[in-house]
């Protein structure tokens, strides 16, 4: 850490701190995986501290390095410049970003214009395109996952859930990753809000089924082969028009997200595919990154945030359904009568 002046703290994650800092001497003995920092250079260290020694490095940092020495050196991949070890643990040492695209949506005075939406999701698929091609899914894909840097590039980071993938899908993954995917993060963009706010798993599920309807075997066969699927059942609800959802939507954009939020996930456009809609060649067309709202920077005014509904729930298999939930209505469309 000697090579850092260390400027202030970013944030904090899962599996460690991450502070903003400046290198100020050249490196010795560091394990350079992309290009070397440089003196001067502003970066974001995450530091990853080892509970127990015996344990090792944690699985999520080990699969983030891994990911991102795969898939090094593309212009909407978060770059991982150097690992060095640091005390009981080791340092990520990261190109420096402003900011993030949640940060953006939540101080955007009113839902982005179209010309800005699409350029956000052209930079969001190319960046997924290339890990898909390198046989990388991410599997935690949200806006605070896609950083901003000062000239309005989109870039996607934290690979700490991203995992090796087989094409012939002859791997087997778990269920217990879930996040917002491209289609979701879309949908935000338009809506300004996340158009699924659910603030638990029962709560996401009815909003889900509140705006696509309740699956089945005929829209989804593949739906039975699911381990849970006879544990629970909901009510049929039919689906939600697109454009009653989003009335503000071009019919482009409402097509492309419909090809998205499909439930059977072979049915669902691809990254590549996405990129060649007819939603990026009609008017208006992507703006430029330099046109894209600038992201706030540290120590500078703070715009007011829209504030979102607090998280007050959580939800546990020991309480009451109705105790652990934001809003108990949100379900009950979808309980079966008897």
């Amino acid at each position: 850490m000697d090579q850092y002046c260390i400027l202030g703290r970013i944030g904090e994650g899962a599996h460690g701190i991450v502070f903003k800092a400046k290198h100020v001497e050249p490196l010795d003995g560091w394990q350079c995986l992309s290009s070397v920092p440089q003196t001067g250079e502003i970066v974001a260290l995450k530091k990853v501290a080892l509970r127990r020694l015996e344990d090792g490095i944690p699985n999520q940092a080990l699969r983030e390095i891994k990911a991102l020495q795969e898939i090094e050196d593309n212009q909407h991949v978060v770059q991982l410049k150097a690992v060095f070890p640091h005390g009981a643990g080791f340092v990520l040492a990261f190109e420096f970003m402003l900011s993030d695209l949640a940060e953006v949506v939540r101080h955007a005075q009113r839902p982005l214009v179209q010309a800005q939406v699409k350029s956000y999701l052209q930079m969001l698929l190319k960046g997924v395109a290339f890990c898909h091609a390198n046989n990388i899914v991410h599997r935690d894909l949200k806006p605070a996952n896609l950083l901003i840097s000062a000239s309005g590039q989109l870039k996607i980071a934290d690979f700490g859930l991203a995992r090796v993938f087989s094409p012939d899908g002859s791997r087997l993954y778990t269920h217990q990753v879930a996040t917002r995917a491209v289609g979701c993060i879309l949908g935000e963009l338009l809506n300004g809000s996340p158009l699924f706010p659910g603030e638990n798993d029962i709560e996401q599920l009815c909003c889900v089924l509140r705006i696509l309807g309740t699956p089945s075997p005929q829209v989804w066969p593949e739906i039975t082969e699911l381990p849970d699927y006879n544990k629970i059942s909901f009510k049929e609800q039919a689906p939600v028009p697109l454009e009653e959802v989003l009335p503000d939507a071009s019919p482009q954009a409402l097509d492309l997200l419909g090809q998205f939020l499909l439930y059977p996930p072979r049915q669902r456009i691809s990254a590549s595919q996405a990129l060649l809609h007819q939603y990026f060649f009609t008017a208006p067309l992507p703006a430029h990154p330099s046109e894209l709202p600038i992201p706030q920077r540290p120590g500078g005014p703070a715009p007011k945030a829209h504030p979102g509904p607090p998280h007050v729930h959580d939800f546990h298999v020991d309480r009451p359904l109705e105790e652990s939930l934001l809003n108990p209505e949100l379900i009950r469309p979808f309980i079966p009568e008897g």
